[in-house]
């Protein structure tokens, strides 16, 4: 698969098959990954797999704690700015709008909203569940590295012929989080990942999400 390819098609999938995905894959696209770039060679990136026994014993304590707590724990920073200006907000407030209407929930029924919620801490069914953390010591140049980092996972994952959902939503329960996977306290929760099968006939999957025309982002001088 082309790389071009693999970013076009790449999507964050909601829905996964009941598949497992072999843990010498995982360990492949993890390593395969770290040649991303970083700023001085830092390689910033923390990252903690779970799969089969150790995911489905964190599933069952989600369900638990998200049921308890549906809006989970406070975040250790803001996943979006507090007053989130134009365009941004109206681009987060329409792929919302049309990730809830793929399945037929509108926006007045808050308790479906709030249920399809949920199904992020039971990673959307995906049967490998990624988490990524940071030193609390770094700075923005990091934590974009970091991204980076993710980003590779992603496009590596659709050359094995898997999907990811990446998830900033767990950053919402990092203290359970934390506990589960005996997260170092000198290092910070970013997010997680989903990484499994995509269901393609759940009508979820459906959706693809809007991209801004070149002229909104991009200034072209010289040529």
């Amino acid at each position: 698969m082309k790389v071009s390819d693999a970013l076009n098609s790449r999507t964050s999938v909601r829905a996964f098959l009941d598949f497992p995905v072999p843990g010498e894959i995982v360990k492949e696209i993890l390593v395969a990954a770290s040649r991303s770039p970083s700023g001085g060679n830092l390689q910033p990136w923390h990252v903690w797999a779970l799969g089969g026994q150790e995911l489905a014993r964190f599933k069952a304590l989600m369900a638990e704690r998200v049921k308890a707590s549906p809006m989970g724990e406070k975040s250790e920073y803001n996943i979006y700015p507090p007053e989130l200006k134009a365009p941004y907000r109206s681009r987060r407030f329409k792929n919302g709008e049309d990730l809830y209407r793929t399945i037929g929930i509108p926006r007045e029924d808050k308790a479906a909203r709030l249920s399809q919620l949920a199904k992020n801490f039971n990673f959307f069914g995906a049967p490998v569940g990624l988490f990524f953390a940071i030193d609390r010591q770094m700075e923005p140049g990091q934590w974009a590295d970091l991204g980076m980092y993710m980003q590779s996972i992603m496009l590596l994952a659709m050359e094995k012929g898997l999907s990811t959902c990446p998830q900033e939503a767990w950053a919402l329960w990092h203290k359970t989080v934390a506990e589960f996977i005996e997260l170092p306290p000198h290092l910070m929760l970013f997010c997680g990942m989903a990484l499994g099968y995509i269901d393609r006939a759940h009508p979820i999957n459906s959706l693809r999400a809007d991209r801004a025309d070149l002229s909104e982002f991009a200034t072209i001088r010289g040529f």
